[in-house]
C-alpha cells in the first residue's frame, strides 16, 4: 500500500490531468475484473459530497477499485460516514482521508438559509443535514465578517470542510490512534466548480 503522501501526490497529479482535460480512458478487461473480485486495493478514501457536479474518480481521474468513496449531503460526518472510513482504513490498509467540499455546496448554503430563517417545513432527515453543518458555521453569521453572500457561503463551506476534518480526528478512537501511529493521514480540501481544481487544506 502506498503511503499517506504518495497517495496525496497521485490525487494531484490525477486532478491536474482533469482540469487541463487530459482524463485517462480507464479500460477494464476479465483479468482485471477477476483481480478486483478477489480484492480491492483503494489508495485513497474520499469522503465528499452527493452533489452530482462532483464526482470524485473523474475528478481525480482515477479507475475503477483505486479509490474508496462515501458521499453524503455536506460531506458531513455522521456514524455511518465514520464507520465506512474505519472499514477502509482497518481492512484496505488506505492511508489517506480526503474530506473534499466544493464551491457552491448546496447543502452549506441551506444550513445559512435555515439559521437565518428556521423552516418548519424542513423534513427530519433534512435537519439531520443541517444541524450537523450549523455548529461549524453559526459563527460565521454571528461574526458578520463577510463582504457579501458569495464571501460568506465560500467562508462557510472551508469552514464545514475543516470541522469535517476535526470530527474525524476526535470523533474515533480507531481513527485516532492510527493517526498517532501515523498510519493514516486526514486532510481537507475543496472543489472548485468553476475550474475544475482541487485545493488541499493544511497538508
Amino acid at each position: 500500500m502506498i503511503t499517506a503522501q504518495q497517495a496525496l501526490e497521485r490525487l494531484k497529479e490525477g486532478n491536474a490531468f482533469y482540469f487541463n482535460n487530459q482524463l485517462a480512458t480507464i479500460e477494464i478487461g476479465e483479468q482485471e475484473r477477476r483481480e478486483l473480485v478477489k480484492e480491492q486495493k483503494p489508495f485513497a478514501i474520499i469522503l465528499g459530497c452527493s452533489d452530482s457536479r462532483v464526482p470524485a474518480e473523474l475528478v481525480f481521474n482515477q479507475g475503477v477499485g483505486d479509490l474508496f468513496v462515501i458521499r453524503v449531503a455536506g460531506n458531513i460526518v455522521a456514524p455511518s460516514q465514520i464507520g465506512s472510513i474505519e472499514f477502509a482504513a482497518a481492512t484496505f490498509g488506505t492511508q489517506l482521508v480526503v474530506v473534499m467540499g466544493h464551491s457552491h455546496c448546496g447543502a452549506v448554503s441551506a444550513t445559512l438559509n435555515e439559521l437565518r430563517q428556521p423552516s418548519e417545513q424542513r423534513s427530519p432527515n433534512l435537519h439531520s443535514i443541517v444541524s450537523r453543518i450549523s455548529p461549524a458555521v453559526a459563527t460565521l453569521l454571528e461574526a458578520g465578517t463577510a463582504e457579501n453572500e458569495e464571501a460568506l457561503l465560500s467562508m462557510a463551506v472551508k469552514t464545514n470542510i475543516r470541522a469535517s476534518v476535526e470530527n474525524l480526528l476526535h470523533g474515533s478512537e480507531i481513527l485516532e490512534n492510527l493517526v498517532s501511529e501515523k498510519k493514516l493521514h486526514v486532510v481537507g480540501a475543496e472543489y472548485c466548480l468553476e475550474t475544475g481544481v482541487v485545493t488541499f487544506f493544511d497538508q
